[in-house]
């Protein structure tokens, strides 16, 4: 699983429809691919996002839910709360720098 979490987050295109649904989240294909030509200029075809978002929910990061005949996307970030749970900080005081 984490290596689908890290082969999704690997991507700047998909990085970038994180942030989109980490401002709404619950959009449409047509509503991501609205905001990422508007907002964003990426010049990306519908098959191309929908390809993406299949990454990205293969990884866990996004649910879809059906709504007659719309599909909205929705962010989960459970699956980077358990990357970050599995290394977590040792002491509050930060890495220690090695000084000669």
């Amino acid at each position: 699983m984490a290596d689908d979490l890290f082969k999704a987050l690997a991507d700047p295109t998909r990085r970038t429809i994180l942030d989109e649904l980490s401002e709404r989240s619950g959009q449409t294909l047509f509503e991501i691919c609205a905001r990422l030509s508007v907002k964003h200029q990426l010049g990306i075809s519908r098959q191309g996002v929908s390809q993406h978002l299949a990454v990205l929910e293969a990884a866990g990061l996004v649910e879809t839910r059906r709504e007659g005949r719309y599909k909205f996307h929705d962010l989960n970030t459970a699956p980077l709360r358990r990357i970050a749970e599995r290394w977590p900080a040792r002491g509050a005081s930060g890495p220690k720098e090695n000084t000669p």
